[in-house]
Formats: structure tokens, sequence, C-alpha cells
């Protein structure tokens, strides 16, 4: 694994031709901010700088599961989704492959990483890597003060080389303005990211009925936690109740301590023990409970 913290990087001379190559793919990625599919058209214009076959963004965060913002493909088959939905069934919380990312980046800096699918653990290569003929991956990883990060996950397949250091090294040079552009893209859609995640295959409970504890809540406070229950982002509840993102995590922190519950999966778990342990689960009829991992 490399690990490249952006901060302490020296600059490298670029290879001839590139530099012009790398400003019309990054133009292209600019020119795709706030339209749907944007993992898929923002890989394919990286494509004319640099040869990659999957892209994937999404949030970790310390106490909560992960939030998935939209994967695609290019060239292969596209099996972001399938993979998304095995990672958020629980293989997120034995993934050890962002922890020296997420030291580094904590506070707000970024690094990127690359990691060789050898070197991935084998439960981990097995379900995503080897399942689909992944070579390897690069991530741009940022860091926010709540302690989680945003990944921009960029992959080759079997059928590609690996990455040539000069390729990483590119991939560095992009990685600020592809960060700043993809934190933009979120802001822009913040409040559709929920039917995006639905559409990942992400486990969402449905709300019948809802906990009879937010009932009793402030409304604010039962705002943000009905909305966490159909599966939000922090993100797309800030913009759907017009409040910031750190306000709705004051409230869900505020309506935690009410009920008695540290995590949102225990949100979920309360929910599902209202409803008699029989979750309706959106998007996948019959599909394995929610994670509580």
């Amino acid at each position: 694994m490399d690990l490249i913290p952006l901060k302490q990087r020296a600059p490298r001379p670029d290879p001839a031709g590139v530099p012009e190559r790398a400003s019309l793919a990054l133009a292209g990625v600019i020119g795709c901010t706030g339209q749907p599919n944007f993992s898929a058209k923002a890989l394919a214009e990286l494509n004319r700088a640099l040869p990659m076959c999957w892209m994937s963004v999404y949030k970790l965060f310390p106490d909560a599961p992960p939030e998935s913002y939209g994967g695609g493909a290019f060239g292969i088959a596209d099996g972001t989704r399938d993979s998304w939905r095995v990672y958020r069934q629980g293989l997120y919380s034995r993934d050890c492959t962002f922890l020296a990312a997420r030291e580094v980046a904590d506070g707000g800096d970024a690094v990127v990483t690359r990691w060789h699918a050898r070197e991935i653990p084998l439960e981990h290569r097995k379900a995503i890597y080897i399942r689909h003929g992944l070579r390897e991956r690069v991530s741009l990883v940022e860091g926010d003060a709540s302690g989680g990060v945003l990944a921009v996950n960029l992959y080759r397949g079997m059928a590609q080389p690996s990455f040539r250091d000069d390729e990483v090294d590119l991939l560095c040079s992009l990685a600020p303005p592809l960060l700043a552009t993809v934190n933009l893209h979120l802001r822009l859609t913040a409040a559709q990211q929920v039917e995006e995640s639905q559409c990942d295959g992400s486990d969402v409970v449905a709300l019948n009925p809802e906990p009879s504890a937010l009932s009793e809540l402030p409304r604010r406070e039962r705002e943000v936690c009905q909305r966490l229950l159909r599966g939000w982002t922090y993100d797309g509840i800030a913009a759907d109740l017009g409040i910031s993102a750190g306000t709705v995590k004051t409230y869900r922190n505020r309506a935690f301590e009410r009920m008695g519950l540290h995590h949102r999966n225990e949100l979920f778990a309360k929910a599902l023990a209202e409803a008699g342990g029989a979750p309706a689960l959106a998007g996948a009829a019959g599909a394995a409970a929610l994670p509580v991992a």
C-alpha cells in the first residue's frame, strides 16, 4: 500500500502531453457536477487522461455505517452497486484499507492511497476484487472535522496494467480539484442523495411504524430521526430542512441522548423491534436484514 499526504507531496515534472489531457479531463468532470449518474460520467471524462474501469464515491464515519454517493464503470460491466451492497452489509466494519488514510486525513487534510488487490485482506478481496476482476485501487481521501472521510475510489481491472508511478503522481495533482468538484456535486444534489443511496442497494428501514419514542421528541429532533430512518444522508437532511449538516448532527445527538441511543444502527434496531422484527427493505424484497455491525 502506498500513502501520499498531499500536504507533504513534492511536485514532479509531468510527461509531455499529459497536462493538456488532464486539463481536458478535469474540465469534463466539472461539467458533470449536478448531473444524474455523476460517477459514471466523471469516470468517462477521466479516461481522457488515464484508463480506469470503475469509480465510486462514499463517506466513512467513525460511529455509523458508510454512505454511498454513487458509482460507475467504463469499458467493463458495472458491478459498483453489487459491491456496495456487499460492503454496506457489514464488510465495511472490517475494512482496514482506510485506517492509515483516516489518521493522516483527520481534521480536513487529503491523502492519496494505492492498494493492489493482492494486498487487500482475503475476505474483502474475494467479495469485491476477485469477484469483479479488479486489479488495483487508487483512493483520493479527504477528512472532515467530525472524524469522517470522503473517498473517491478509482479502479483498474485485470485487463488493464497497474498504475505507474507517474500516473499516481498525476492523480495526486488532480486530487485537490477533483475532491473540490465532488464536494460541489454533493452540495448541489444533497436533497436527492437519498434516491441515489437506495439505488445503490443500501438497506433502508421503511417507517411503518416509526418508533413511538420519536413522537415524544421536539419537532426538529423528530424530523431528523425520521429522515435517518429513511436512509437520508446528513447533507440531504440539511438541504431538506434548510439547516447545516452540523446542526443536523446536533439534533441527532440530542435525540439519541433522550432515547438512550449512541449510534444510528441502534435507531434502526429500535424501529425494527417495534415493527415486530419483520422490516420492509427498500429496493430489494426478501433481502437480508439491516446490518448492525
